[in-house]
């Protein structure tokens, strides 16, 4: 039985992970921050928790020891959520750590890396075509310091492999969206304020959405199917806001807003909403960065993905259907109180 370590395994990606590995008949030890919050997850599994945090990996990197391959979906991806600049934190476990991770990994022999970096990396097509992987976008062109730190860190990430000869297999997930969302990450907390009714229109702009389970697949495909150093956007399809309330709306029986807030006006608001969460230290449900990205309307391309690793990609009203029951069975008191936690490490 083969063994694999995982980071951020109760984040949202990590937990899809560590269960499709389970099934599949690996041996999973995973890094998580809280014990408790792992048996609530994943307590069910006979996963081997390892208690630990990316702000420290030495403390943690011995467990690679005894392993053969290592799945890196720990992040710092809150910045969408809380005003202000959060560049030392994004630096330090998207970049700084995360390389000091991997040169751990060289030194206990893990043979491969299966790592999850972001399609905010990736660079809208002057000829409006789907994107692919070879579209990589220039720092310059960062809209938002989250999508910095994944481009520096991607650009360091090649260059490791290049000089340790290990193969180093990067995934590039759209806007990621199911059930088991407990963070909850962006897409989990758009769904939690529409349900909320705390979604006023529908912004005019798109994005490609994912299934979290759909990227967990790719993942865990890419072990048999990839031996070297690859690139894989696995970012669903792509959607109009207008269309993804449509979806809720089907998905929860509430009324999908009629409201289309133009660019600008959301950019103003979402401004405003901003400077509020520095004084409330709360999550907002619309934030300038988020404005950023759905006003790109970049389209990419899933086909390599589809061809090499043989993988499918559900619906969005699946994957919407399974989000809202999750939440409505498994956290029902998020749908009346608003989520204020602290930043964290989590699945990208």
């Amino acid at each position: 039985m083969m063994k694999v370590f995982v980071t951020g395994g109760t984040g949202f990606l990590g937990n899809h992970l560590v269960k499709k590995l389970l099934k599949e008949g690996y041996e999973v030890k995973t890094l998580v921050r809280s014990i408790s919050k792992a048996k609530e997850i994943l307590g069910s599994t006979d996963a081997i928790f390892v208690q630990g945090d990316m702000a420290n990996v030495d403390a943690f990197a011995d467990e690679l020891r005894d392993c053969e391959l290592l799945f890196h979906t720990a992040a710092y991806f809150r910045e969408s959520f809380l005003y202000g600049s959060h560049w030392e934190e994004l630096e330090r476990i998207n970049i700084t750590n995360t390389l000091k991770l991997f040169e751990y990994a060289k030194k206990y022999n893990i043979q491969r890396i299966f790592h999850t970096s972001s399609n905010n990396t990736i660079q809208k097509r002057k000829d409006n075509k789907p994107s692919t992987e070879l579209d990589v976008k220039k720092l310059e062109h960062a809209k938002t310091l989250y999508a910095k730190s994944k481009i520096i860190g991607d650009r360091l990430i090649t260059d490791f492999s290049k000089q340790h000869s290990i193969p180093v297999i990067t995934f590039l997930p759209g806007w990621m969206m199911g059930p088991v969302d407990a963070g909850p990450t962006t897409g989990g907390r758009y769904i939690l304020d529409y349900l909320n009714k705390q979604i006023p229109g529908n912004v005019n702009g798109s994005i490609d959405i994912v299934d979290v389970r759909d990227v967990a697949d790719a993942i865990v495909s890419a072990v048999t199917k990839v031996k070297q150093t690859d690139r894989f956007l696995v970012t669903g399809n792509h959607f109009h806001l207008r269309e993804l309330s449509k979806h809720l709306e089907k998905a929860s029986g509430i009324p999908s807003p009629k409201l289309t807030i133009p660019k600008p006006v959301a950019f103003t608001l979402a401004w405003l909403i901003d400077r509020m969460a520095a004084i409330t230290k709360k999550e907002m449900s619309i934030s300038v960065n988020g404005v950023h990205e759905v006003s790109e309307g970049r389209v990419c391309s899933n086909a390599k993905a589809i061809h090499e690793l043989a993988i499918t990609f559900r619906p969005l009203h699946v994957t919407l259907h399974d989000s809202v029951n999750w939440y409505k069975e498994h956290r029902s008191e998020l749908l009346t109180v608003p989520i204020s936690p602290q930043p964290e490490k989590q699945s990208s």
